[in-house]
């Protein structure tokens, strides 16, 4: 099966691509090609550049322009370019100038003009670095030394793979840059994070905002909500500390058709732009554009709620890797994706075992998919293993957890990284720790403890079965009665799916990965749960599974499930899609089977047309 070529694309630099999307300023790129070398020196004096790759696309994927990509081996690479500001770029004494780095795999230090700046460990998550005082004299000059042992089996790596060939579910990995870079000038006294709270029952959002520093006796701060050029709330106040927590009530009609109008839900994902302005004695010292949304998830009993109504869950995994760009996509691509799920029928995604770029969730946001969110998960048990993992879920959690398109947490996946938990208690506690952890600074939405088996606590009781009998599917988890005693008969996967006496309970009962069926046809090589040998096969097969499991939702045994998964990912080929985003199967046969609708083979546009009338604004 030949799998079309997918050409690196250039993405524009405007507010609409705007790499941090609920904050923006003005900005440019600096991807393109800079110096590299794979050198294991330490001083950036000592290293002897050679050769070019494309930023931000790992050496190991061929849009980098690295030929036969990296040894196995490799641990150390060492990137270097030149800035140059244009004249409204440089900084002037009350402006600094930053260099965003999206993310760089594993640990980066970054060096201006020779001289240390900064070091950021954690290969999914941005950090920035301040390059003002060498902005002020022109041209600098930027290097990146970035480390990434392959076989650190404590580091949060996800299903980046540690052997030198990719096997079963786990695929080639990624080191150094694979994010954007990207040059923004700011003021000295500027906002330099943003957070969105809803309360749905108040019809309220509650903005908090953080300023760089302290500030100046008379600083205020101004922030409107807007549905579209309309201001719908708005609040000036005077600010005397460096966080300020504000809460804007919104016009509530009463009416509930009016109120759903302004609600964000996947089949009418409202959003509603923000504008912030810091000012000084009437003077605008800083200003930046955004979006929030007003919505709210919980759960009751058996059911996952959106705005307080019962909304089963129909996933699909999202791993998102590229035949050419690896882990790294452009907006585009995230556009792309986000619209191929919901042509499928696809109310959410699973983003598994990667922290995804802003702009996809931004996609998310915007198209409507409910996302579960996954720290990429480590693989030995170790205080350095959970300190790792510790400190990417707080950035995570800070930095993603005012999209409205996220609607769980997920800190651990099938006990990854706590190998040893149903005999080792301080394993169990780790999962009550992570757990706790994601509770405390969100209280908003549901954690799952451990997806899939082992779970100790969690807020939804979630299963991974991947058999591939659609009636044996319905006999399991057709019925909450079905569900208590296949509890005990079956263990998929080989593991309990609770331990400590946990049962579902009043929980939520998520099919949170099922299916996995594969097309390899004879003589191809292709990993997958099961495994179909020609097209129409494969079609029947999932479209049976699919229909299986809404019925398991119709029944009220399960209240949602994730279908494995969207895109073939190297060779793991049970996608829907290839990993070149060619459709296997018919769409609309697939997308009734997702929503568990007739299929009406007359009109072959009326799922598309009905979804794209849902987009909202």
């Amino acid at each position: 099966m030949n799998e079309p070529t997918l050409a690196p694309r250039l993405v524009e630099e405007t507010a609409a691509t705007h790499p941090r999307p609920q904050l923006r300023r003005p900005w440019r790129s600096l991807d393109g090609w800079w110096e590299f070398a794979v050198d294991d020196a330490e001083d950036p004096g000592e290293v002897l550049f050679g050769g070019r790759i494309r930023v931000p696309y790992a050496p190991q994927t061929p849009a980098s322009g690295i030929e036969n990509g990296l040894s196995p081996s490799t641990t150390t690479l060492w990137y270097r370019t030149e800035v140059h500001p244009a004249p409204d770029e440089r900084p002037g004494p009350d402006e600094r100038l930053l260099v965003h780095f999206g993310a760089v795999d594993w640990a980066a230090e970054v060096y201006v003009n020779g001289a240390f700046a900064a070091r950021h460990e954690g290969g999914y998550t941005p950090f920035t670095v301040d390059v003002t005082r060498a902005a002020r004299r022109g041209p600098f000059e930027l290097l990146v030394r970035a480390v990434d042992d392959h076989s650190d089996m404590a580091m949060p790596r996800g299903k980046q793979d540690w052997r030198d060939e990719p096997h079963a579910i786990w695929y080639p990995p990624t080191s150094g840059i694979w994010r954007g870079v990207w040059l923004e000038k700011v003021p000295v006294q500027h906002i330099a994070d943003l957070g969105w709270t809803p309360n749905l029952p108040r019809f309220e959002l509650t903005a908090l905002v953080t300023l760089a520093r302290a500030p100046r006796p008379g600083t205020r701060l101004r922030v409107e909500v807007l549905d579209g050029e309309r201001v719908v709330a708005d609040s000036d106040v005077l600010v005397t500390g460096q966080r300020v927590n504000l809460p804007l009530r919104l016009p509530d009609p009463g009416v509930e058709d009016a109120r759903n109008e302004l609600l964000w839900t996947p089949d009418h994902p409202k959003l509603l732009g923000t504008r912030l302005t810091l000012s000084l004695g009437g003077e605008t010292v800083d200003r930046a554009d955004g979006y929030t949304a007003l919505r709210s998830v919980g759960t009751r009993g058996r059911r996952f709620l959106i705005n307080g109504i019962p909304h089963p869950l129909r996933m699909a995994l999202y791993q998102g890797y590229w035949p050419d760009t690896g882990m790294t996509g452009d907006d585009e691509r995230f556009r792309e994706d986000a619209e191929l799920a919901r042509r499928l029928g696809f109310n959410g995604l699973r983003l598994h075992q990667k922290i995804e770029d802003p702009r996809f969730l931004y996609w998310c946001d915007r198209l409507g998919l409910a996302a579960w969110v996954d720290l990429p998960g480590a693989y030995a048990f170790t205080p350095t293993s959970i300190e790792r993992l510790t400190r990417t879920w707080l950035e995570v959690l800070r930095l993603y957890a005012s999209h409205p398109c996220v609607v769980a947490w997920v800190p651990l996946n099938e006990s990854w990284g706590l190998p040893d938990v149903p005999g080792q208690p301080e394993q169990q506690e780790a999962q009550r720790a992570l757990y706790a952890l994601t509770r405390t600074l969100d209280p908003t939405r549901p954690v799952s403890g451990s997806d899939g088996w082992q779970q100790v606590v969690t807020d939804l009781f979630t299963l991974h079965d991947y058999i591939q009998d659609p009636e044996a599917l319905l006999a399991r988890y057709g019925s909450r009665q079905a569900i208590e005693e296949n509890l005990w008969r079956q263990w998929p996967g080989g593991r309990e799916a609770a331990l400590g006496g946990l049962t579902p309970g009043d929980r939520p009962v998520i099919l949170s990965e099922f299916g996995g069926t594969s097309w390899v046809p004879a003589g191809e090589e292709g990993w997958g749960y099961g495994v179909a040998r020609d097209p129409v096969t494969l079609l029947e097969r999932v479209e049976a599974l699919l229909r299986a499991a809404d019925t398991c939702i119709l029944n009220r045994g399960i209240h949602g499930y994730c279908y494995t998964q969207l895109t073939d990912t190297y060779q793991e080929r049970n996608g829907l899609a290839t990993m070149g985003r060619a459709l296997k199967g018919d769409v609309v046969r697939l997308s009734s089977a997702v929503r568990g609708e007739p299929y009406d083979e007359t009109n072959p546009l009326w799922y598309s047309n009905r979804w794209r009338g849902r987009r909202g604004p």
